[in-house]
């Protein structure tokens, strides 16, 4: 739509951040993109999400949207083309319902690996093993949730398979097992093969788990006493 304002309020290592660059990627639409310190929020930041601070915020013709399943869904509903939700109300309802369950169970479940020690990480581990273990079940033998293309959940999620993978390796703690749950390990890769223009704005892997590692040592250590 010709003489509209996008713009992204983002951090580079940002998950939720990323789900909404490959939206908006994936629907062609331009977009400027501003970093944020997350230790130094800018006054536009704070301006436009003044009740919880936090990245992502997409400005629309100077209008803020935040929350990142509900960009996605603003997005989707905004720009009709490259549609990423299905036609089909069902199939619609199915990928809203296991986009929040990866946020409501699998993304807990993953960070809380990577924050907490001892029993209670065994625990949440565990839990956190078991509830990919269902997304593994839905995904079954397909490349990606949109079934033949990327689709909602794609974009929403397949992202976590990339920071367990992180996880594991700085606390030494499986979470995707390879056997069980081979869909899911190669979910992430599908994705980015299949579309070339969501890994030029991912991440580099080496790179998030080099950050990663810096902000788990700040973690344990703000928690010695």
């Amino acid at each position: 739509m010709t003489g509209e304002k996008v713009k992204l309020l983002g951090n580079w290592a940002s998950p939720s951040a990323l789900r909404v660059h490959w939206a908006l990627k994936l629907k062609g639409i331009e977009y400027d993109y501003q970093e944020e310190d997350l230790r130094n929020k800018s006054p536009l930041l704070l301006q436009y999400n003044p009740v919880h601070k936090k990245i992502p915020v997409l400005v629309h013709n100077g209008k803020p949207i935040a929350e990142s399943l509900v960009i996605l869904e603003y997005i989707e509903e905004t720009w009709k083309h490259n549609p990423l939700l299905p036609e089909d109300p069902y199939e619609r309802a199915k990928a809203r319902f296991w986009a929040k369950f990866v946020d409501d169970k699998c993304v807990p479940g993953i960070f809380g690996t990577f924050v907490k020690v001892g029993e209670e990480q065994q625990k949440i581990a565990k839990e956190a093993r078991e509830n990919l273990k269902i997304l593994e079940g839905e995904l079954g033998k397909k490349h990606f949730f949109g079934d033949t293309k990327i689709g909602f959940m794609d974009v929403a999620s397949a992202w976590i398979i990339c920071w367990a993978q992180i996880v594991e390796e700085i606390v030494d703690i499986k979470l995707i097992d390879a056997e069980e749950m081979p869909s899911l390990v190669s979910w992430f890769q599908n994705v980015l093969e299949a579309a070339p223009i969501l890994k030029e704005c991912t991440p580099p892997k080496d790179k998030l788990l080099e950050h990663n590692k810096g902000f788990h040592k700040m973690l344990v250590a703000s928690a010695s006493p």
